[in-house]
């Protein structure tokens, strides 16, 4: 799998991520269980955005630095950027999930910070195992390429379709089967996923909230990796603008959260997103989009989609008392 990526950038990268876990999980002790406010969510959210740009620019140096040409390094730079872009954009529908899952199982806030620290591990573990998978699949076999692009459009039709309609967890069957297979108590007992009940080990329902949590991140991987395999198919490119765009997405969850109804039409963009990342795919042997209109095309949809959110937004309602 070829890449532009030195040896050292690739051990830079890995330590990045390790200290910002590391430093993610000792400011999440220090606090204890407590909900995380729209502040504190803004404030850490600008953190890993600017820590992204950050390595972005180290990216770019680096590039610039082995291969001796602006050119490249501005073309691994923009790519980076555009899949960092889309995976934090089809993030936005899974924290949607998320958010209806905390609901379902009545989450007490405080508690969902821990649920989504855990999930942000195992979907960094998941996604690099997929990502390296993919890239050699795609190095060895070229016309999976065609079939990613096929699936992209697909999953993009099949979103439109689905925009404005919340998944009935009742009927989810791994959620069916969790619950024949393992014995859950009725209560939380704290942040514990495991208790005891009459002198039994089980199960609490925080349990059942990470399990299906990682069942959503295991369904969008699905969708997102082979989104930004259409920008780029360097896997260093792919891995690392996919690991930064999920290291935000704690506290994008807890930003969002507050504010998901004022986009409701975003599931809409995300879609046409999806309609034309599997277009360019499909389109790679024909006539190749250069990054740059990749990029717009991300960034334009989405905002438009965002403003019509905004525009269109239903009023709220006002109180009986008052004006």
């Amino acid at each position: 799998m070829p890449t532009v990526a030195p040896l050292w950038l690739w051990a830079t990268f890995a330590a990045i991520v390790l200290v910002s876990l590391f430093v993610d999980f000792v400011v999440l002790r220090k606090q204890g269980a407590h909900a995380i406010g729209i502040r504190e969510a803004l404030n850490w959210s600008l953190v890993w955005i600017a820590l992204s740009f950050l390595f972005n620019g180290l990216l770019w140096w680096a590039v610039r630095h082995e291969t001796g040409s602006i050119a490249q390094a501005n073309t691994t730079s923009l790519e980076f950027l555009t899949g960092y872009l889309i995976e934090k954009s089809l993030a936005v529908d899974n924290i949607f999930v998320f958010l209806m899952i905390f609901s379902y199982f009545a989450v007490p806030a405080q508690y969902q910070k821990r649920v989504l620290m855990i999930g942000i591990i195992g979907a960094i573990v998941l996604r690099t195992i997929m990502i390296l998978v993919g890239g050699w699949l795609l190095a060895q076999f070229h016309w999976i390429l065609y079939l990613f692009g096929a699936f992209l459009i697909l999953t993009g039709v099949k979103m439109w379709w689905a925009a404005g309609q919340e998944p009935d967890l009742d009927e989810n069957p791994a959620l069916k089967l969790l619950r024949r297979v393992l014995p859950v108590s009725r209560d939380y007992d704290g942040e514990k996923f495991w208790t005891l009940e009459n002198g039994r080990r089980i199960a609490t329902p925080l349990f059942m909230v990470i399990c299906m949590i990682a069942l959503t991140d295991v369904i969008f991987a699905v969708d997102s990796i082979p989104a930004i395999f259409a920008i780029t198919s360097d896997p260093f490119i792919v891995l690392t603008s996919n690991v930064f765009a999920i290291l935000g997405l704690r506290a994008m969850y807890f930003l969002l959260a507050a504010v998901a109804g004022k986009f409701h039409l975003l599931n809409y963009g995300l879609a046409v997103v999806l309609v034309f990342i599997g277009t360019k795919m499909c389109l790679v042997d024909v006539f190749k989009i250069p990054v740059m209109v990749s990029l717009g095309v991300v960034v334009s949809v989405l905002a438009l989609t965002m403003w019509l959110s905004v525009r269109s937004a239903p009023a709220r309602p006002q109180s009986k008392g008052g004006a």
